[in-house]
């Protein structure tokens, strides 16, 4: 019984946790659309220049537990002239109740250029790495004291995995497709179990994802960039992000986002609970500035839209980004993707 109610107990969890995308999934920061690394590694050197980008993402703030996520990249060319090989490394931190992740991803973009203005390019991208799981027990409550299921202290586990994506971009519009944590994949809810000798109930889905802008110039100084972003764990709902962007003088972004659930493919558990289930989920609001011509401070605020409403105090996101080399002004087309 005890094993059952275990068993039973992580399998919620995770279900609770898919609902947003977040959790023991890959991490999503709102603020993907300045620096696309995070979702598909063929974006790596997309900046023609060194860029690394830090950020900070507290969810749910005010519950106790509630996802706490961090990440750190650096990517750039290792051609400076002929800009075809991007390299860059990643390292993430996800934090949840009593189970953490933490990620180490090296990557690498084939740029093709596509024409004689090096106006457009297709790359192809691959990241290899691997992430170590822990669960924490101390942090766990057990129902039953004694209880020989829970870990007595903290247990870790690595697992390999990899990334593979497709990037191409002009200087009006984008488009890519990925697909991650390949090697986490399973076939059946077998894959949800525990003991104090494995964490496969904490791995995570293979996820594909799909983002895709574009931008309009309104008027001189001032441009429109909307963006989306489609996400899907072939188990779950349907995750997707539509977004869109003011950009004044180059320097100054704001705009919001809606993050909702979509219907896009026929599943069996269709016709049980998610037909039960609101498929608006949150909106955001976003800004971006340019502190220096080197600096960029990026801050999001999500407000959840569905019953967790009020039960939280919203979604805190800060990114900081820092380009080395060569000027963001120098560049022949500036980076706006």
């Amino acid at each position: 019984m005890k094993n059952y109610r275990m068993k039973s107990l992580l399998v919620c969890a995770v279900l609770f946790w898919s609902l947003h995308g977040n959790g023991q999934q890959s991490i999503q920061f709102t603020q993907y659309i300045f620096n696309s690394i995070s979702v598909n590694p063929a974006y790596t050197g997309y900046k023609e220049e060194w860029f690394a980008q830090m950020g900070l993402r507290s969810q749910w703030t005010g519950w106790d537990g509630a996802p706490q996520s961090g990440s750190l990249s650096v990517d750039g060319v290792l051609d400076p002239v002929n800009k075809r090989h991007g390299v860059g490394l990643q390292v993430a931190m996800d934090r949840l109740g009593a189970q953490d992740a933490t990620s180490v991803y090296a990557n690498y973009a084939l740029r093709l250029q596509l024409d004689n203005d090096d106006t457009q390019r297709l790359a192809l991208g691959v990241a290899v790495g691997a992430t170590q799981y822990g669960l924490d027990g101390n942090k766990l409550r057990e129902l039953d004291p004694g209880d020989v299921v829970i870990p007595a202290g903290k247990i870790t586990n690595w697992a390999p995995d990899i990334r593979l994506g497709v990037y191409y971009y002009n200087p009006r519009w984008y488009a890519g497709v990925s697909v991650q944590d390949l090697f986490s994949g399973a076939d059946s809810n077998d894959e949800f179990r525990f003991n104090e000798n494995a964490l496969e109930s904490l791995y995570r889905n293979v996820n594909a994802y799909l983002i895709a802008g574009a931008l309009f110039e309104l008027e001189e100084g001032l441009h429109l960039r909307p963006s989306l972003l489609v996400k899907d764990d072939f188990k779950g709902p349907t995750a997707m992000d539509i977004n869109a962007m003011f950009i004044f003088n180059d320097k100054f972004w704001v705009g919001g986002g809606y993050r909702t659930r979509a219907r896009l493919f026929n599943r069996d558990y269709f016709d049980n609970s998610p037909a039960k289930l609101s498929s608006v989920n949150a909106i955001t609001g976003i800004v971006q500035f340019y502190a220096t011509e080197r600096l960029r401070i990026g801050y999001s605020y999500d407000v959840m839209l569905n019953r967790m409403r009020g039960l939280q105090s919203g979604t805190h996101e800060l990114t900081l980004g820092l380009t080395f080399g060569q000027s963001f002004r120098q560049l022949l087309s500036p980076r706006y993707f």
